[in-house]
């Protein structure tokens, strides 16, 4: 399986204090700003990322506070196949999102919940 990034998902309830300290302390770059999330990247490694999210009544993706890492795949039905395959607790089925990733949600062995994606071709 083609892996091509995984972030950390960080939940708060202080996102501004968060982006301070990872883009003023840390010298991360804002990749994404959504309602309920930031992707941070790294200035010098750009496929070295965190996610920060908070509940947001609008939040582009509520979901995404429930997850602990979010695995970026080459294939994300074949990552799929081969999680039910292998009998692996499959949290939320495999589905398109409206901002165009497809992704399905499974738990490892210690209880963490993955977001496992791809971005969908337009």
């Amino acid at each position: 399986m083609e892996i091509r990034r995984a972030m950390p998902v960080m939940t708060t309830d202080r996102p501004g204090e968060m982006r301070a300290f990872y883009e003023g302390v840390l010298g991360f770059r804002v990749a994404m700003d959504e309602d309920g999330m930031l992707m941070l990247a790294s200035r010098s490694t750009p496929t070295t990322q965190v996610i920060i999210a908070w509940k947001s009544e609008t939040a582009v993706d509520p979901e995404l506070t429930q997850i602990d890492v979010s695995i970026e795949v080459a294939d994300v039905d074949a990552a799929f196949e081969q999680a039910v395959a292998a009998e692996q607790h499959i949290v939320r089925e495999l589905r398109d999102e409206p901002w165009g990733i497809r992704r399905f949600f499974v738990r490892d062995p210690s209880g963490r919940i993955l977001n496992v994606a791809s971005h969908v071709d337009p």
